[in-house]
């Protein structure tokens, strides 16, 4: 009987196995998951990080090269305005011709954005219109006139005017002081003496274009060859004013440079951002994600500020956009994908493999269809390991990964690239021999040997900035990562050597200007600007040369880096075609590009020098000054054969422009340490006292005086002298000259010895308060006669002249004071004065000031119906008996007796004066005839009853008096006084010893009648 074999069966599975295999593979890819989403975004974050850094550094960098190109744009502009100006001062007589052909060839190889037309505008009063219409019309203009039309005390007609874009502008004849924001400009530059920038105006632009937001720009220009020192000079010696337009539209065109596309710009007049300040561009609201990339700047040209309001357009920074953000999180999350899901299937057939060795012989089959799963998801983690190799290779970062214990781990072709790292040399397991690789190329070895030390913690950073020999530099990040359950560092290098160049040279120009702003030698500058270059551009040698006054040779100024042989050979070196590339730069004015010293014609007597010191290649750029002089030239040499790229053009430039700027500030900062030397000598040795003050204390407490709510300032200090001497406390006196010392008898220039009192005599009233009021109020000059006290505490007299130096009018901090000793010139004077208005013998007033006396009188009378006033005309009856009888001695004793007895009954409004030999004269203001006859009687009545006693005789003396009024119809006061001695006349011809009125002595003469005696 046969029996047939049994096929095993298949052991059922238990019900819980599967649930519990399920859930294990999902817990395991779930953790993954977990651990590759956390360390994505950890680098994610990282790499967001520095792409946000580095836009807002490059927006900053932007920002400043707007700022500083229109600084120096505006400079340009206003410096070739300085060249017309020095055309007007160079010549008395500048025809439109020669401003026309100057203009244009100043302008001809210039780019000048913005600038629109360069004018003169010619300085006249009301009485030089006619000749200067009659001038231009003569000069082929015979349809010139000053508009707008009418007459007015001064006039600024635009002469000549020379367009560069075929623009509307303002027709010649257009007087600039008709508009009141032109006035301004215009007065502002002429009291300053300095360029002076409008406010925001309207522009003409091309025909066909609509005007636009602009500004003007106005020079003075003054007789002479020099602007004068003082406000009140300028304006006496202004010839008239250099002019140019701007429109803000062009100036603004592609400030910016490669990034005016990605930024935008607007500028403001003054320091507020408004709609009516705008000037340029529009107003920039907040962008959606660059919201934060905003700045505003502000700068000061020709007196006037700007706001410059810079945002970033929202496609600022995609060329230079760094990917690496996205692409760590795209790898990241492509690797955590593929790892989560590799692990869910390896987990679940790990579960299902448990499962099938218990149904081996049921489930073979679909143990091997699982197996050639497993080689399916094998091949897929291999592409997509192969996936993110490519992504890593295609980032701009150099990335090593490595365990901490140095093992590399991984790396991408840009970690290769960028340490030059042969293909021989494995970037896998130990990492000696590529550090050692590393080391070779570093400048100093210790940071990144730290670097390799450290253990950092989780989240922590680590940066280093390395240095190589062939001069890049690499900024180094180092920091945690996790792969899956072991610990790692990734290591990222970036290549930021061109930023790095960018900051040593703005370094190196900062540096520039420290020095010439600290008055450093020239020397010590020009080495700076060498050694500047040099820094940020390796292989590069640079010297400067320096012209002599006249042009011919050529000295070495600064060439650090050269051997000294070749210093010492081209010291001298001629300034002409032939002499090497400085000497013919110099001589031609032109940039002189020499690619090979050795082959070049104007080398061929250097060569041999040149091959000495090692230099193959030369670039010369002449170094101009403002007017636009050959100063000297800045050389650039290599030591192999070099022709420059673009840059290196923009480079020499700059850098010849940097040198001009240092020569011109070492030539004015010389003429300014002379100046200062003849100052002082000058100073010091003056015949005339001069005082240094400062008035900065006391100007401080009157403007809060005046916020406190005084008003007239002059009469509350002198009704408040408290006030006035503590205010004079505030005023410092911090030098004097030998001529001051000797004014007040001073020895020394001691402390405390000397203060205002040696100015001011009384310092609670009169003068000193005077001098505040003024110089307070705006004036920059007072002068006055005062009264002030020596040392010893003698009064004397003295003039006094108060002077605030320029540029010190707002602080008052700097005040020069001049005294001059009159004491005895006023002494003199007084005396003078007596004896020409008085009589010598009688002590009263002389002929001439009594009839100046009466010339006032008569002329109040006109003035006013309701004044009157008479004349008394006295004669001492037998006066020339007297000095018959009794010798002259005694005629001048009666004279001086009868004064005396004349001034014991004068009135103060009373003139009374000595008018001939014994005739005198009373002017009585106020007095009607009959008051006149009265006083007249009292006169007559003591002179008669007080004779003259002395040397044991009396001597009886008379006197005769005629009386007139003045009228107010009199054609002149003399018409009273011979009204007045015809009086008199008819007195002594009727008796003498009587008072007789003209108007009675016309009535007796009139009736035939005798006179009667009043």
């Amino acid at each position: 009987m046969d029996h047939a074999v049994p096929t095993p069966a298949v052991p059922a599975s238990p019900a819980r196995a599967r649930p519990a295999a399920w859930f294990g593979a999902a817990a395991l890819a779930t953790l993954v998951m977990a651990l590759g989403l956390v360390l994505t975004w950890q680098l994610w974050e990282a790499a967001r990080r520095d792409a946000e850094r580095d836009l807002r550094t490059d927006f900053a960098f932007a920002a400043r090269d707007v700022v500083n190109q229109l600084a120096l744009r505006m400079a340009a502009h206003i410096q070739s305005l300085r060249g017309v100006q020095g055309l007007f001062n160079s010549s008395d007589d500048v025809t439109r011709q020669e401003f026309t052909d100057f203009v244009r060839a100043q302008h001809a190889d210039a780019d000048y954005p913005g600038l629109k037309a360069v004018g003169y505008i010619a300085a006249l009063t009301d009485a030089g219109r006619a000749a200067h219409l009659a001038r231009v019309r003569s000069d082929g203009l015979p349809d010139y006139a000053i508009l707008p039309p009418g007459t007015r005390s001064a006039y600024a007609p635009l002469l000549y005017l020379e367009s560069f874009t075929g623009a509307r502008l303002r027709a010649l004849g257009h007087d600039m002081l008709s508009e009141e924001p032109l006035r301004q400009m215009l007065e502002q530059a002429r009291d300053s003496g300095q360029p002076t920038m409008s406010g925001k105006t309207t522009v003409a632009r091309e025909r066909g274009r609509a005007a636009s937001d602009g500004v003007l720009i106005a020079l003075p220009v003054y007789i002479g060859r020099k602007a004068p020192g003082h406000a009140e000079q300028r304006r006496d010696l202004l010839r008239g004013w250099i002019y140019a337009p701007f429109v803000m539209e062009d100036l603004m065109a592609q400030v910016g440079g490669e990034r005016a596309a990605d930024i935008r710009v607007a500028v403001y007049d003054g320091n507020e951002i408004t709609a009516a300040a705008l000037m340029a561009a529009g107003a920039v609201s907040a962008l959606p994600g660059v919201a934060a990339l905003r700045t505003e700047q502000r700068i000061g040209i020709a007196g006037r500020r700007w706001t410059l309001v810079i945002e970033a357009l929202p496609g600022f920074g995609d060329a230079q956009r760094n990917e690496a953000p996205q692409l760590v999180l795209t790898l990241g999350l492509a690797v955590t994908v593929v790892l989560t899901m590799l692990t869910w299937m390896l987990a679940r057939s790990s579960a299902m493999a448990g499962s099938a060795l218990r149904q081996s012989l049921a489930l073979t089959g679909e143990l091997k269809a699982g197996q050639r799963r497993l080689v399916g998801l094998a091949d897929s983690a291999q592409r997509a390991h192969a996936k993110m190799r490519s992504i890593l290779d295609s980032t701009f970062d150099a990335i090593l990964v490595d365990n901490g214990d140095r093992q590399i781990l991984a790396s991408n072709q840009r970690f290769r690239a960028l340490w030059s790292v042969p293909e021989e040399l494995d970037l896998a397991g130990e990492d000696g021999a590529v550090v050692a690789h590393l080391l070779t190329q570093l400048v100093q070895a210790g940071p990144l040997l730290y670097s390799r030390s450290l253990q950092l913690a989780d989240h922590e950073e680590h940066r280093e900035l390395l240095r190589l020999k062939d001069g890049r530099f690499i900024e180094q990040l180092t920091r945690p990562v996790r792969l899956g359950q072991e610990g790692a560092r990734l290591w990222s290098f970036r290549d930021i050597t061109e930023r790095k160049q960018i900051e040593q040279r703005e370094r190196a120009h900062r540096h520039v200007l420290e020095l010439l702003a600290h008055g450093a030698p020239l020397q010590a500058v020009l080495g700076a600007v060498v050694l500047g270059v040099e820094s940020t551009n390796p292989g590069m040698l640079c010297g400067i040369l320096l012209l002599d006054p006249e042009g011919r040779f050529l000295s070495t100024g600064a060439a650090p880096s050269l051997p000294g042989f070749y210093n010492a050979a081209v010291d001298g070196l001629p300034a002409r075609p032939g002499s090497g590339s400085c000497g013919t730069a110099a001589a031609t004015g032109r940039r002189v590009i020499v690619e090979d010293i050795q082959t070049h014609p104007d080398w061929a007597g250097y060569r041999e020098i040149a091959a000495r010191a090692g230099l193959a290649s030369s670039w010369s750029e002449p170094i101009r000054g403002a007017s636009g002089r050959v100063l000297g030239t800045f050389a650039i040499y290599h030591r192999t054969p070099h022709y420059p790229s673009a840059a290196h053009v923009v480079l020499i430039e700059q850098a010849a422009q940097l040198a001009g700027i240092a020569l011109e500030q070492a030539q004015a900062a010389q003429a300014l340490r002379v100046g200062e030397e003849r100052f002082r000598s000058l100073y010091d040795h003056a015949p005339v006292a001069l005082w240094e003050q400062d008035w900065s204390g006391a100007r401080d407490a009157v403007a809060r005086l005046k916020e406190s709510g005084v008003e007239a300032l002059g009469p509350w200090l002198r009704e408040r002298p408290e006030e006035a001497q503590r205010l004079a406390a505030l005023v410092r006196i911090t030098d004097v000259n030998g001529a001051a010392l000797v004014h007040v008898g001073a020895g020394a220039k001691e402390p405390g010895t000397l203060s205002l009192a040696q100015n001011f005599a009384s310092l609670g009233a009169g003068a000193f308060i005077d001098a505040l009021v003024a110089l307070t109020g705006g004036a920059l000059f007072y002068e006055c006669e005062s009264s002030f006290l020596r040392v010893d505490g003698v009064a004397r007299q003295h003039e006094l002249t108060l002077l605030v130096m320029p540029g010190h009018a707002q602080s008052l901090d700097f005040v020069i004071a001049s005294t001059v000793d009159i004491t005895e010139r006023k002494r003199i004077d007084d005396e003078l004065h007596a004896l020409a208005s008085t009589d010598f013998l009688t002590g009263l007033p002389n002929r001439r000031v009594f009839m100046a006396r009466l010339d006032d009188q008569f002329a109040r009378l006109q003035r006013s119906v309701d004044e009157c006033a008479s004349v008394l005309m006295l004669d001492i009856d037998h006066f020339k008996s007297v000095n018959d009888v009794h010798g002259h001695a005694a005629g001048d004793a009666v004279l001086r007796h009868m004064a005396a007895l004349m001034r014991s009954g004068q009135r103060k409004i009373d003139t009374l004066g000595r008018v001939g030999g014994e005739e005198f004269a009373v002017l009585l203001p106020g007095t009607t005839g009959p008051a006149a006859q009265q006083y007249a009687e009292r006169l007559r009545q003591s002179v008669a009853e007080s004779p003259l006693d002395g040397d044991g005789r009396s001597i009886e003396i008379t006197v005769s008096i005629g009386i007139a009024s003045i009228e107010a119809g009199d054609a002149s006061p003399d018409a009273a006084m011979i009204r007045a001695d015809k009086a008199l006349y008819r007195a002594k011809a009727a008796g003498r010893n009587r008072v007789c009125e003209h108007a009675e002595a016309a009535g007796v003469a009139a009736g035939g009648s005798s006179l009667t005696r009043v």
